[in-house]
């Protein structure tokens, strides 16, 4: 039985002690898929591809990784940021959430860029329930969080907070975002803050699923922006036991997920294969391994919504 859109059922949402929740105050948890760099795989960076996501793969969420650097928005601040509207928009329309993510690793060395980037955002999406804003994708290990990180989320926070005082911002945190029990111990004072945990299952075990409750002991919410199913790589094995704890791990403790990614790399992690259509309506063989196991969970977990999107 098909039902409503999973905006129009949950609203907007928010941080309340350690979990996110939604309109209704009840722990909500989302699921979808990351899209990869925009700058070198932004062909599904479209509504078709979108609406796909949400109707066949049943993503509640999908992820809008804006590439800062190399040759990304930086270098084509239009044409990148035209590929996270319109993905936005389209998520809109499709009735699911939206991370708009500034996917970068050095991103406190460009915090007047991401301010005036996020800024604009929110002046754009800000009244809307759909969008989650992700300033700081994998700050790296040698990052001081209280020194570098921190002030960087800080001063991006205030200026989407200038035109968009409630939607959750999730925040990177140290060594490629897993280092969320370091930040729970020097937590942004903030509301609707939620911090930003990354894992790759054959890579990361049960030691960073111990700093995740860590965190969360310390009263912080956590969101998994970006896992893969293989090693930090993003290529080599797929570990489907490990990557079951983690979905576990996650279900126990209300976490969202995005998978990373939809690309059509050579490379284990990506969901899709060489030459996948652009827009969507992808065929068995046009899906990985990866790809097939995270839609066949995506699918268990989510109730279908056909959704019918207004076309822009």
């Amino acid at each position: 039985m098909e039902s409503s859109s999973v905006v129009a059922r949950h609203g907007k949402l928010r941080v309340q002690g350690n979990r996110i929740v939604d309109k209704n105050g009840k722990p909500v948890q989302l699921h979808g898929m990351s899209l990869f760099w925009s700058q070198w795989i932004g062909q599904y960076y479209n509504a078709d591809a979108v609406n796909w996501l949400t109707n066949d793969w049943r993503c509640t969420v999908v992820r809008a990784a804006l590439a800062v650097e190399p040759d990304g928005y930086l270098k084509n601040p239009a044409k990148e940021k035209q590929k996270i509207i319109t993905v936005v928009d389209a998520a809109v329309d499709a009735g699911i959430y939206v991370i708009i993510d500034w996917h970068d690793h050095n991103a406190h060395q460009k915090t007047d860029a991401a301010v005036r980037f996020f800024g604009e955002m929110a002046r754009r999406y800000g009244k809307l329930p759909n969008v989650i804003y992700e300033p700081y994708n994998e700050p790296l290990d040698k990052t001081s969080w209280s020194k570098e990180i921190k002030p960087y989320h800080e001063a991006v926070i205030r200026e989407i907070r200038r035109y968009d005082p409630d939607n959750i911002i999730v925040c990177g945190t140290r060594t490629w975002s897993q280092r969320v029990d370091e930040a729970s111990e020097d937590p942004i004072k903030f509301s609707n803050i939620a911090y930003t945990l990354h894992f790759y299952a054959t890579t990361h075990r049960q030691s960073l699923r111990d700093m995740a409750t860590t965190a969360m002991k310390n009263g912080v919410a956590l969101m998994v922006t970006e896992f893969g199913t293989t090693e930090a790589s993003g290529d080599g094995v797929i570990d489907y036991e490990e990557t079951k704890k983690w979905w576990k791990f996650l279900d126990d403790n209300d976490i969202s997920w995005c998978n990373w990614s939809v690309a059509d790399k050579v490379e284990a992690a990506a969901a899709l294969k060489p030459g996948a259509s652009a827009r969507g309506k992808w065929k068995e063989a046009e899906i990985t391994a990866s790809g097939k196991f995270v839609r066949d969970e995506l699918r268990r977990k989510n109730p279908p919504t056909k959704i019918a999107t207004k076309q822009r």
